[in-house]
């Protein structure tokens, strides 16, 4: 079998490929080296370093094939920065010095890659004994992807020290249950999964099918780290050909092992438990994007309620208590508990905050509106004003002291357009704004579970925006339970009205909560960027028209 010969235009380095066979008499070396590593978007260079201090590891040079994750150079998504040659041409160059590097040893990495007659291609670049010995390139293309990626060959089968190594990308794998390609002895699967809850479940699924349906032994590498909305989990793990587990890297943890393939026995098998990957999602996703952004502060209104509460419990475990701040603004709607229950939190996580009464601006700013608004009655605008109010007070703090203001929106508030635009929708970061009210609850009994963080007042007490007397979110919504799990059937099972209401749901509930999604889909445009840990996040999956 002869491998295809490529032929880069960016940089001119020609790329022989060759089947590689080394004759053994003795047992054959059977052990990969996996590295799951957080990856730096559009910074190959950073990259280089980790990737050299770990192919200089006692573990890879003593191991068969040291496998990264696909997209290890540039990182992913790269949306437009992918069809820059600027980009392309340093990541070459970082290739190259790679390629330098690999004296008497074989590794496989993930990069973009501009092919003659081709054009630039998601591939992941064989390289062993100082030279690019094969390029698998990716076939199947997300929507994204397309617009800057041609449609490479899919998986690709290489015989290498007597063994048929199947390397594809996850999404390629399709191939293999198709009979594209030979009996592979090793399937190796280099993977850069966006996360979601259910991910790791359905990954662990797909991957012991492959395992079985072609008795041969697999490695699944699969990076972590988050890049703005998106999240990145790790879990890479391998199995034996008899569909033993080897090794299971733990989620959102760098970590790197070698395993030996050969190897019968099967290691504990731990479930990864849902709430507890996404909480551990949310932190990362935080922690990230501050980092990645020079950022390590912020701020965010505390309102008493299990909204702001979770998001500043999150943001602690994130950032650290001393880069975490506060500000409880109460209105004359405020009821005594709300800012009681605000600074308990803060005092349970160590957090600096400030009282900042927003009655006098919102007086001021009625006063000032009422030659305009004359005899009119008081309505929703002047409960948007006191949110607008507090989302300038918080975006000024995070102007004069450096700051990121967290949003504290829920997918529920989201879907319903339950929120002031310019107000309780600024921020820079929507912590839970891929979380359902109800589990919302849920993430909070989560991190209560070892000691009370968030006070339990806040957990039991009716949620309420407080811009009114008396004022309750079921005045406007409904409960919470019956709401999230019809906006789940619609937005997640993607069911219509009628699909909706025969499982059971009342019929005009179901109209009103279908109508508030679609009419509010202008609002989310305009929303803060979310972490996604949904398999249907708003403005990442579900894209629909705004009229």
């Amino acid at each position: 079998m002869r491998l295809q010969t490529f032929e880069t235009d960016c940089g001119g380095i020609t790329i022989e490929s060759y089947n590689i066979r080394t004759t053994i008499s003795l047992a054959i070396n059977m052990k990969i080296h996996i590295v799951q590593h957080d990856i730096m978007s559009l910074r190959p260079e950073d990259n280089q370093e980790w990737i050299l201090q770990e192919l200089e590891t006692a573990e890879a040079k003593d191991s068969l094939l040291t496998v990264f994750p696909a997209c290890t150079l540039c990182g992913s998504p790269l949306f437009g920065a992918a069809a820059y040659t600027e980009l392309q041409k340093r990541t070459q160059a970082v290739l190259q010095q790679l390629i330098s590097y690999s004296d008497h040893r074989a590794f496989l990495i993930g990069m973009p890659l501009q092919i003659q007659d081709k054009g630039l291609c998601n591939a992941i670049v064989f390289v062993q004994n100082n030279a690019i010995r094969a390029i698998v390139t990716k076939k199947y293309l997300a929507p994204d992807e397309q617009k800057y990626f041609v449609r490479g060959e899919g998986v690709q089968v290489i015989q290498y020290q007597e063994q048929q190594i199947a390397i594809g990308f996850y999404e390629d794998l399709k191939e293999l249950s198709k009979g594209h390609i030979e009996q592979p002895d090793i399937v190796v699967c280099c993977g850069c999964n966006v996360f979601d809850c259910n991910k790791p479940f359905r990954t662990r699924y797909r991957m012991r099918k492959i395992v079985e349906n072609l008795n041969a032994s697999l490695i699944y590498v699969n990076r972590i780290g988050g890049e703005g909305q998106y999240l990145f989990a790790g879990g890479s793990m391998a199995f034996n050909a008899a569909g033993n587990l080897l090794c299971q890297f733990p989620y959102f943890k760098e970590h790197s092992a070698s395993v030996d393939m050969q190897l019968l026995e099967e290691c504990e098998d731990k479930k990864p438990n849902s709430i507890a990957l996404v909480h551990d999602a949310l932190v990362m996703g935080v922690r990230d994007y501050f980092a990645k952004n020079g950022q390590r502060r912020a701020v965010l209104g505390l309102s008493g309620g299990i909204d702001s509460a979770l998001v500043c419990a999150l943001a602690v475990e994130a950032l650290g208590a001393e880069n975490v701040h506060g500000l409880l603004m109460p209105s004359q709607y405020s009821s005594d508990h709300s800012l009681r229950d605000a600074e308990d939190l803060a005092h349970n996580l160590g957090i600096g905050y400030d009282i900042v009464p927003i009655a006098p601006l919102f007086n001021a700013l009625r006063s000032t509106m009422q030659p305009l608004f004359k005899d009119r009655a008081e309505d929703v605008t002047e409960e948007n004003m006191q949110a607008r109010l507090r989302g300038v007070i918080v975006m000024s703090y995070a102007n004069k002291f450096g700051a990121l203001a967290l949003n504290t929106t829920n997918k529920s508030e989201a879907a319903m357009g339950y929120g002031t635009l310019y107000g309780d929708s600024c921020g820079a970061l929507g912590v839970i704004a891929d979380l359902y009210k109800s589990e919302v609850y849920e993430m909070c009994d989560f991190i209560n579970s070892n000691g009370i963080i968030i006070p339990l007042n806040t957990i039991s007490k009716p949620p309420s925006a407080e811009l009114r007397p008396n004022q309750k979110d079921s005045d406007s919504l409904p409960d919470y339970g019956v709401l999230d799990e019809i906006l789940s059937l619609h937005i997640e099972e993607q069911m219509s009205k009628d699909e909706i209401v025969a499982e059971g749901y009342d019929e005009s509930t179901v109209e009103m909560v279908l109508r508030r999604v679609r009419q509010n889909e202008w609002k989310r445009l305009q929303f803060a960027p979310l972490l996604k840990v949904s398999p249907m996040a708003f403005g990442i999956d579900r894209r629909v028209p705004i009229s």
